[in-house]
């Protein structure tokens, strides 16, 4: 059960993560793996866009499978043990990382280009759905750096890294203060948006795959303009602050196709902030910082 204690909640709040948390039985995590692949397979050349880049970017708007675990009341009581007893889903998509990948994730904050103000109404679960390890690039994170605020970051668009911008923390960080945060398959981390993470090539014959959750509070402020989207998953949203959306059932219809749409093009305005080319750049994918 992922019930949170009181020195839990506490270490969260000290360090700016938590993990390992027990959340799926490892059969648990095998069935969702396999229905994740069985996407992949069904679809593939099929959609508008290749599927891999509606399983990387609001997977939740495209199909049903990822919910089906962001609303296990298992991760959703972990959650509300962090936030409180309302609790929307911002985004939620698959991290993954192919065997024998050089790809990398710099160190850095996810909170940097999301338009929320470094809030700490936010907190990022990261499922794991095949082992997370240091040799296959399991996230990296230092304890006690979401106590800082919003650092400069620099834009690098390097080949290697998986990041949308190449983002990179533009002050030093020093590899010894950090902690491996090492996975099972159906463990979960929780993290904090100003902790500062990264993660390293996969170097094993499996693919690293990861099912990432961003929980906020009704609450969360923006600093954009324009329309925001969130989903109710515990509790009320009474502020309406953001556009509440149900996607309607199913993998891939017209229907979720169109919301997908809607909603990618509303966050791309915020993650491509300050970019001089950043419509040629945000045709495709969109990468969300999650390790």
């Amino acid at each position: 059960m992922a019930q949170l204690n009181e020195a839990q909640v506490e270490q969260y709040r000290r360090d700016g993560y938590l993990c390992p948390i027990e959340i799926l039985s490892a059969e648990e995590a095998a069935e969702h793996r396999a229905a994740l692949e069985g996407l992949e397979r069904d679809y593939d050349g099929k959609l508008a866009r290749p599927v891999s880049e509606y399983l990387r970017t609001s997977t939740f708007l495209a199909t049903d499978v990822p919910v089906r675990v962001a609303r296990d009341p298992r991760i959703l009581d972990a959650v509300e043990a962090i936030l409180g007893p309302d609790v929307l889903m911002w985004s939620c998509e698959y991290f993954i990382k192919e065997a024998r990948t050089d790809k990398i994730v710099t160190w850095h904050q996810d909170l940097t280009y999301w338009g929320m103000d470094g809030t700490d109404h936010e907190v990022t679960a990261w499922v794991a759905l095949s082992p997370a390890t240091v040799a296959s690039g399991c996230m990296k994170f230092v304890p006690g750096s979401h106590h800082q605020a919003i650092v400069p970051h620099e834009d690098t668009f390097a080949e290697d890294n998986m990041l949308s911008r190449g983002q990179e923390i533009a002050v030093e960080v020093d590899e010894a203060d950090a902690i491996a945060a090492e996975l099972r398959p159906g463990q979960m981390s929780l993290h904090h948006g100003r902790l500062f993470h990264a993660s390293g090539p996969n170097t094993t014959d499996d693919r690293r795959i990861g099912l990432v959750i961003r929980y906020i509070r009704p609450d969360t402020p923006s600093t954009r303009e324009g329309r925001d989207y969130a989903m109710l998953m515990r509790g009320a949203d009474r502020l309406r602050a953001r556009i509440n959306i149900l996607p309607p059932p199913g993998d891939f219809t017209p229907a979720k196709l169109a919301l997908y749409e809607e909603v990618w093009a509303a966050h791309t305005e915020v993650l491509a902030a300050g970019l001089e080319n950043a419509n040629e750049m945000y045709q495709g994918t969109v990468e969300l910082e999650h390790g």
